[in-house]
């Protein structure tokens, strides 16, 4: 590695205030596959982002486990999927500029894949791996909270009372039409039946919640589907 893409990375680093890492680590995870296949690279950063993701699931589902004792598995794994899927790891990757750290082959670069949705959320993930084999577990999870710090804000504003007027008002600011449920399966006996309704934006299925009544199930869809939103938004 040259100086300058040493200082680059250090620059890179240094912006979270962070104990220094394997800046050679953190390279490789920058480092796409064309680029490595084009220079005869021994590696690329897919390992990385393999176990990267692991990491990020593993320190975002102790998150909302510790912080959220009140809620029930669903709801944990329906937060936990709103932060952790590609959207979310786009938005932070393009907040952190990664797009303009990566390596990319020549194919790739002019076909833009600086600003592949796949590319950042890679790198984003292949970083989160070379963070952690760095520093281990504490280190990585400092880094993630850090990075996701707006995302977990917003997953502790949506315990709204009405969550279904919460959400039309949301869709609404947007500028787009009301949303629309349906209930799309219910099971039990009629004494103690359950509910799964899907809540829907101009035909697209934005999220599904279940309950023991139509009304719950609603609500719960609408919840799941104003965290996804305001993450991704």
């Amino acid at each position: 590695m040259d100086n300058t893409r040493q200082e680059q990375l250090q620059h890179f680093w240094e912006q979270f205030h962070l104990p220094a890492i394997d800046l050679e680590g953190l390279d490789l995870a920058l480092t796409h596959p064309t680029f490595a296949f084009e220079h005869h690279l021994p590696g690329d950063n897919q390992r990385l982002e393999f176990l990267g993701d692991a990491v990020l699931g593993l320190v975002i589902t102790t998150y909302l486990y510790q912080n959220f004792p009140q809620l029930p598995e669903g709801d944990l794994t329906r937060m936990r999927a709103t932060v952790v899927c590609e959207a979310s790891l786009v938005k932070v990757a393009r907040r952190l500029k990664v797009g303009d750290l990566l390596r990319l082959g020549q194919g790739e670069e002019h076909n833009g894949g600086r600003e592949r949705p796949s590319n950042l959320a890679d790198a984003l993930e292949a970083i989160i791996g070379s963070v952690y084999l760095t520093g281990g577990y504490e280190l990585a999870r400092d880094f993630i909270l850090q990075i996701f710090t707006p995302s977990l804000e917003i997953l502790k504003d949506t315990s709204f009372i009405d969550s279904k007027s919460a959400l039309q008002e949301f869709v609404q600011q947007q500028g787009t039409e009301n949303v629309v449920y349906k209930i799309l399966d219910e099971w039990g006996p009629d004494h103690a039946k359950s509910y799964k309704a899907g809540v829907f934006l101009k035909n697209r299925l934005l999220a599904t919640g279940e309950g023991h009544s139509k009304k719950e199930a609603e609500r719960e869809a609408a919840r799941a589907a104003l965290t996804l939103l305001k993450v991704q938004s």
